[in-house]
């Protein structure tokens, strides 16, 4: 059987896409993000929750800030990207519970009113999310470079609080001169799925 998506979309969003090291100067609009976000909202997490937090990198006294904590081979592609977003789990996402699972809203209470638990919930649904926020960048015609060489004590501390977890840091934008390194090997569907 064959997938319902269209080859072409097959290919944007999987097989010819790949994480860019180099960027062109176009600019990301507020209105791309906005149409990412707009997609990848509906991509299904436990309870509903909706933890990620996307911080977006756009003036240059940010983006200095943020790569003085990038690792050393991260700096220059994070300094040179149209727009750069620290993507981060909010680890008190449970607030919104009951607006976001009104036929469940004691769930806020009943599962996550331990600190511990919701930082494991958080951060297992925000990276989810964090995955279809990529496909929505690739869906958006752009390449993504997401990247978790960086000191995380450091952007915390710099750009979040002590309520959010960074989880990477994404360059977007369109792909510039010598924008790929070779496609790495994947497994192979037998050394992945097993039928019991």
């Amino acid at each position: 059987m064959s997938l319902v998506l269209d080859p072409a979309a097959q290919d944007l969003l999987f097989r010819e896409a790949r994480t860019a090291n180099t960027f062109t100067d176009e600019p990301v609009t507020e209105e791309q993000v906005q149409a990412i976000y707009d997609l990848v909202k509906y991509g299904p997490t436990a309870f509903n929750q909706t933890p990620l937090r996307v911080v977006l990198v756009r003036s240059a006294e940010a983006r200095e800030r943020l790569v003085s904590h990038m690792a050393e081979g991260n700096r220059p592609k994070t300094a040179s990207a149209p727009l750069v977003a620290i993507l981060a789990a909010d680890n008190e996402f449970h607030e919104e519970l009951p607006t976001l699972l009104p036929h469940f809203p004691q769930a806020k209470d009943t599962f996550f009113k331990e600190r511990p638990v919701r930082e494991s919930a958080a951060a297992l649904n925000a990276a989810l999310q964090a995955a279809y926020f990529i496909v929505g960048v690739r869906a958006a015609g752009l390449a993504a470079g997401p990247m978790t060489g960086f000191d995380f004590a450091g952007v915390q501390k710099e750009f979040l609080d002590d309520d959010h977890t960074p989880l990477m840091v994404v360059n977007i934008g369109k792909p510039g001169e010598d924008a790929w390194f070779p496609r790495s090997p994947r497994l192979a569907f037998d050394d992945v799925v097993t039928t019991v």
